[in-house]
Parts: structure tokens; sequence; C-alpha cells
């Protein structure tokens, strides 16, 4: 078992439950999460991008402690009305995300775009289908910024008032999970990919993180071997598939043959033991003593 899994201490008792059929699933609330990647220059001692990290405060009820990307949930106000866009159409989004609706993938995509920009201050936007927002540490921008996080302004509000169009070829979608179904706080969440576009740079601005750090993937999945780093299993798992590439531009050249499969947990009963699986992902399953407690990172 790898020493920096994150197990919530509440798990076993509420997959008991769920094998007992007294607990309801919760729904999942969609979410989108942003690898950012960065070329190293030619004096890094390996070759290959590195990714934008934050370690999630420990106060944080959801993954207290675990290193994640930006991201966050989908705000239902971006289902509403089209925006500016460059890039693949939305029935192209709709296809690989796989919803149902232009609507909806619009919504997955501005909540991926709005958590890069409100985590990170970085903003995959620009004036034309062919340009990106330089600088965006500026008053104005910070200004905005905040009124994102608090949800006084709408993202297709932000775009309209500041002229961009969202730069959708700049993301590539590489994954997708689905919190378990004993959790009582549950997302959907679409992984993506993109390259720091230049001039921009990130900042340290999230008020759910205590840390941001730029990592090699290899590099943080090896410290998550090693018990140095918390992390949860969609966390490593796109960070070992992110590492053999050598370029950004290479793993969002990747991104289209991805298997946008949802991954979700799975909880069976086997003699005296619960056994949780992530399908696929054999790494991460672990087996539960039914008259015992536990959990925690293991």
């Amino acid at each position: 078992m790898p020493q920096g899994q994150w197990y919530p201490p509440e798990w076993p008792d509420r997959i008991r439950a769920l094998a007992a059929g007294e607990l309801t699933a919760v729904t999942p609330r969609r979410a989108a999460t942003v690898m950012l990647l960065r070329d190293r220059g030619p004096e890094a001692p390996t070759p290959g991008p590195v990714v934008h990290m934050l370690r999630r405060r420990t106060s944080m009820a959801f993954a207290g402690g675990a290193y994640a990307y930006p991201g966050g949930g989908v705000d239902p106000r971006d289902d509403d009305r089209l925006i500016g866009w460059a890039g693949p159409p939305l029935e192209h989004w709709a296809d690989r995300l796989g919803v149902a609706t232009v609507t909806e993938a619009q919504a997955v995509v501005c909540a991926a775009v709005r958590e890069t920009f409100e985590e990170a201050g970085v903003l995959l936007a620009g004036p034309t289908a062919t340009t990106v927002v330089g600088d965006t540490t500026g008053d104005d921008w910070e200004a905005d910024r905040e009124a994102l996080v608090a949800r006084d302004l709408s993202f297709a509000e932000f775009l309209d008032r500041r002229g961009l169009v969202l730069r959708s070829d700049l993301l590539g979608a590489w994954a997708r999970w689905i919190t378990p179904e004993f959790e009582p706080r549950r997302y959907d969440t679409w992984f993506f990919v993109a390259a720091l576009p230049e001039g921009q740079r990130t900042r340290d601005v999230s008020t759910e993180a205590d840390r941001t750090v730029w990592i090699a993937p290899a590099e943080a999945a090896r410290r998550y071997d090693a018990g140095e780093l918390l992390m949860m299993p969609p966390t490593v798992t796109t960070l070992r598939a992110l590492a053999p590439y050598r370029t950004a531009a290479e793993a969002l050249e990747a991104a289209d043959v991805q298997d946008m499969t949802p991954v979700l947990a799975q909880a069976r009963l086997e003699g005296d033991e619960l056994v949780l699986t992530w399908p696929g992902h054999d790494e991460f399953t672990k087996h539960v003593p039914v008259a015992g407690g536990g959990g925690g990172a293991a």
C-alpha cells in the first residue's frame, strides 16, 4: 500500500453502512481540475515539464493536507448562456466529456478555466481566437478574480466585460473520476491538461491551499510512494500518466487519446474484510476488517 495515499478515517464505517444498505449515496457535484504544465529550461537536470500543484489546507473538510491541482465545482450559471468560444466546437467537447448537452460541456470547460484563474492566477482566454492575455497580476485583474471567487461575478460576465473568448484549444481532457458512493461530499471531476501561456505566471492566491509547488510529475509520484506527499488516487494516477512526456505541448497533444471512462471506486464484502477498489487501478486496493476501524493515510 503506497504510503502517501489519502483515506479519510470515516471511510470504513461508511463502507460498511453502504454494504448494509444503510447509506444513501449523495449525487456528485460536477467539478473540473487542471494539470497546468510548464517546460523547464535546457539547464534542467532531467527532461520533461513540471506541473503546478497546491497543498490543501489541513482544515479543509475534503482532502485536507493532500496535494492536488487547481480546480473546483461547476458554477450553474455557466450552463445558462453561451460565451465567447475559441477552439473545438461545443459538440466536440460534449462528446469528449461524455455529457448530454453542449451547455453542460461549456459549463465543465468554464469551470476548468475559471478555477485555474481563481486558484493560480492563470487565464486561458484571449481577445481573439489566436491570442491569449498576458500579465494578469494587476489590481484590476485581482479585483475580478476575487469577485469570481465570491461568485459575485459569473464567468460569462467576466469574459464579456473584458472582451475575451475562452481558449478551449489550450485545454485537453485527460481523465474523469467520480468520488466513491460512500463519501458524504462527492464530485464528478473532469481532469484537464494545459500549458502555462507565455507571459503569464502562477500566483499563490488560493484560500484553500497553504503551499504551491512546480514539480516534475515523476518526482511528485516518487515522493508519494515514499510517503512524503499525501495525494488522492486520481492525483497520483494522472501524475504517473504525465511522467513520460518530454514537453507540455507533447502532453497536451496526447490528451486526445486518453480514456475518459469514469473511474468510480467500488466496495465489496469478502469474508471478514471489506475490499475497496478502483477499477483498473490495482495499486489503490484497500482491505478493511469488518469488525475494525481505521483509515487515514495508509
